[in-house]
């Protein structure tokens, strides 16, 4: 592929960048700089040649996207550009919500089958169920087209309250249906729940969506009003942030009237602090929070809260070290940026935020090289940079440069995350593949009178499910290591109960088998 040189395309862009974030006063000089000197002219007279007279046939709009994001990713390694395309997807995250018939799928030899109906979408209420294939769409064939997942969404979403006329093929009872959906919000949780124990709750957030605050103050409540939940494990393992405010307003739930929440710095040096305010839900009761090097951005910032106010205990690994705040603005045409825009502070004055000044590249890199460097299986190897020391509002030492380090060090028994075999098994697409082939042949022997009891009685057929597995990953070329077999079976398990059930039946069942509930369970009766 040709490279251009676009050193104009950059400088003017930059100056345009710079120029908005700026200052009032200076951004007029920079706009009356800019204006001054025709650049803008120029760079439409740059397209406009590119697109009518170079000799290749040349996507102009492709261009500018690439020069952009040259940009942007070049300010700091959270700083982003995002397409038209990619935008929706993320934004319907954020949001807690998106417009649609409340599906996901697998294109099955070439055929679209529904792996989840979703709760509260028009296709649960309607009768939908996993296993359904979905043969057409308006009368428009999905079938034996090689559809690409985009094109088979395109169809099946649509306006809110617009309609769309399905036929499925049942292949439990070999029969044809028709549904008429009519399109609506479809919610996406962040929060999931439920009771380990009487007196201990579970809460996992999978990141911070706009809904998130809402989803947990209810489960707070409803622990608060059963006067029995006095502990409480906050899963924030894997969940790489989101708004800043949701992280604030749940502090405010747990912590005491007047202490500090977070500290932000602008771009001017302004630092701002939030402090909690009236009576919380949830201000007395234990509170443990578990955290690992995927634990980001506002997970980090509710993490160091409760670190550094003394509020509860932090369990687990090392977190991320992400103390950058972003915000999304428009770039005009459907596209955005996300841009840094302040550095935030634990309450103790700390940054965790990670050195990035060798570049993108060797920032992400550094989270694998912790396996390296021996700090996975010894707390002793967690670097310190002794001149970042804080303290806690009880007197503990903390230091920051470097993530949030947990008060309680859970370590990995792999010595790299190539061997860290069954982390990555519960957390990929292999088992939930199997999982749908598998019930697709014997998904009537999977009838439980609720799901209490499907999560408490342990799987029939164990002996047909290892053999299915292990020929599912032999004919797939995955490796697969059958000594794990109870971490193997708990996580088709698992799968089953997603498909079968939900986001929150497959919860309490992987949890069963994972290593840090365990331990957070002894570290809470001990």
């Amino acid at each position: 592929m040709k490279k251009y040189n676009f050193y104009l395309l950059i400088i003017i862009l930059l100056s345009v960048f710079l120029g908005y974030t700026l200052g009032s006063n200076q951004n007029v000089l920079f706009n009356k700089y800019i204006f001054s000197n025709n650049n803008l002219s120029k760079f439409n007279i740059l397209i406009d040649y590119l697109s009518k007279n170079y000799v290749d046939e040349i996507n102009t709009d492709s261009i500018v996207g690439e020069v952009i994001e040259n940009i942007i990713g070049n300010l700091d390694p959270h700083s982003t550009y995002i397409s038209k395309k990619e935008l929706q997807l993320v934004s319907e995250r954020m949001e807690g919500n998106f417009v649609g018939i409340g599906i996901s799928f697998l294109m099955i030899r070439d055929t679209v089958a529904v792996v989840n109906v979703l709760d509260g979408g028009p296709s649960k209420k309607a009768g939908i169920l996993p296993g359904d294939r979905i043969l057409t769409a308006n009368n428009d064939t999905l079938y034996n087209k090689n559809l690409k997942n985009e094109e088979i969404i395109a169809n099946l979403k649509g306006k809110s309250k617009s309609s769309v006329n399905i036929r499925v093929f049942r292949k439990l009872k070999s029969e044809f249906i028709d549904f008429k959906l009519i399109r609506g919000e479809v919610p996406i949780k962040s929060v999931i729940h439920y009771k380990i124990k009487e007196n201990i709750g579970y809460v996992k957030i999978n990141r911070f969506a706009k809904t998130t605050f809402d989803e947990l103050k209810k489960v707070l409540i409803s622990y608060k009003k059963s006067n029995e939940v006095d502990k409480l494990i906050l899963d924030l393992r894997d969940n790489p942030g989101g708004y800043l405010f949701a992280a604030e307003k749940i502090l405010d739930e747990f912590l005491d009237e007047k202490k500090i929440i977070v500290i932000t710095e602008s771009n001017s040096g302004k630092k701002d602090s939030v402090f909690a305010s009236k009576m919380g839900v949830f201000e007395k009761e234990k509170v443990y929070v578990l955290v690992n090097g995927q634990s980001a951005s506002a997970s980090e910032v509710v993490a160091g809260a409760i670190q550094d106010n003394d509020r509860g205990l932090v369990i687990g690994r090392r977190t991320f070290g992400k103390g950058l705040v972003q915000q999304q603005l428009p770039l005009g045409g459907g596209d955005a940026i996300r841009l840094t825009i302040a550095r935030y502070y634990t309450p103790s004055g700390r940054s965790i935020q990670r050195s990035y000044s060798n570049g993108n590249e060797v920032y992400y890199q550094e989270i694998k090289d912790r396996y390296k460097s021996g700090e996975m299986i010894s707390e002793n190897e967690i670097p310190i940079i002794d001149s970042l020391a804080f303290k806690t509002i009880g007197g503990r030492l903390v230091y920051g440069g470097g993530g949030i380090v947990p008060d309680i060090y859970i370590p990995s028994e792999e010595k790299s995350p190539e061997d860290d075999w069954n982390y990555f098994l519960i957390r990929s697409s292999i088992i939930n593949n199997f999982v749908f082939s598998f019930l697709d042949m014997y998904r009537e022997k999977f009838n439980y009178a609720n799901t209490k009891d499907f999560i408490e009685k342990p799987l029939d057929e164990k002996n047909l499910i290892l053999e299915k597995f292990k020929k599912f990953c032999n004919e797939n070329k995955i490796p697969i290591d059958l000594k794990e077999e109870i971490i193997i079976l708990n996580s088709i398990k698992a799968y089953i109960g997603l498909q079968l059930y939900n986001e929150e039946v497959f919860t309490q069942v992987l949890n069963k088998e994972d290593y840090f509930m365990k331990k957070t369970l002894e570290i809470i009766q001990n």
